[in-house]
């Protein structure tokens, strides 16, 4: 049983709900917006060319203000945002989202992302897990926040900086060492 694999996945069940209730509104409501980082590489990602080629590993979204026909399925969500005034469709999969913040509630998750070539082979035998996320150290916005390639915020989309100590669950912290 890979119980690390299945947190994840439960995990991610959290970001799909928040987008979800977004999906039905219309909106967020109050303060709420959310950040989400994720691998451009990972199967599944559409980006368009433009993106891809200014962000070839990962990059963060800002849900906020301006988005037009989010819709989210079991397994991934699409959404429009513009950047740079072009207006853009992301489809992304839940596997590759590496991390998700709403720093309105300063809460926040990170995640693993499993490469297409660490899935399990054909003979069913399980491949080395991927390498774990990065820590959170008290004081600082989690990675996700703020990756190396993160993408400028969508026009109007940030209202700031997140605030500096959001509760990140991290995985590891429940992992057998």
């Amino acid at each position: 049983m890979r119980y690390d694999q299945l947190a994840q996945n439960a995990l991610r069940g959290v970001v799909r709900e928040a987008l979800r209730k977004v999906e039905k509104t219309g909106s967020l409501p109050g303060d709420h917006h959310f950040y989400i980082a994720f691998n451009t590489r990972h199967p599944g990602v559409d980006i368009g060319e433009r993106l891809s080629a200014r962000y070839p590993r990962e990059m963060t979204i800002v849900i906020q203000h301006q988005f037009w026909n989010l819709a989210v399925h079991d397994d991934h969500f699409r959404v429009n945002l513009n950047f740079d005034h072009v207006p853009e469709t992301l489809i992304v999969p839940f596997s590759a989202v590496k991390g998700f913040l709403d720093p309105a509630v300063q809460f926040g998750l990170q995640f693993e992302v499993v490469a297409a070539e660490a899935a399990p082979a054909a003979d069913g035998k399980p491949a080395k897990p991927a390498k774990p996320a990065r820590p959170v150290t008290k004081g600082k916005a989690p990675s996700a926040a703020a990756p190396q390639n993160a993408a400028p915020p969508a026009d109007d989309a940030a209202a700031g900086e997140p605030p500096e100590t959001p509760n990140v669950v991290s995985l590891d912290a429940f992992r057998k060492k």
